[in-house]
């Protein structure tokens, strides 16, 4: 698994995508993550979450329902993962890979 991390302005994100992957999985679900928010790598703000996915692989509304399913993600919705700017007060941005194995594009 490739993994890439760097940090701009106080904002750690961490991509899991594969350079193949960040041309195929072009859409995700972001959302804020409450339980991770303000402590740890993000101590200094919000912690947010995203699944990337291939969205002729991939249905994003079952990906979205399975991520407003979790009681710890609020305000998630259907981005451009690589036009994706997180908004002020994000300390750490997570970027997952979400292909049709994953339990969020199972039927």
């Amino acid at each position: 698994m490739s993994h890439t991390e760097y940090v701009a302005d106080s904002l750690t994100i961490k991509d899991d995508r594969t350079n193949e992957e960040r041309g195929t999985h072009t859409l995700a679900i972001v959302a804020r993550d409450s339980a991770m928010s303000f402590w740890g790598a993000a101590k200094h703000g919000h912690s947010r979450c995203a699944w990337a996915f291939d969205p002729s692989k991939v249905d994003p509304l079952r990906v979205l329902a399975w991520v407003k399913n979790r009681k710890e993600m609020k305000y998630a919705n259907i981005v451009r993962v690589n036009d994706y700017r997180c908004p002020r007060g994000t300390a750490h941005f997570r970027i997952y890979t979400c292909d049709d194995s994953h339990p969020a594009a199972q039927r």
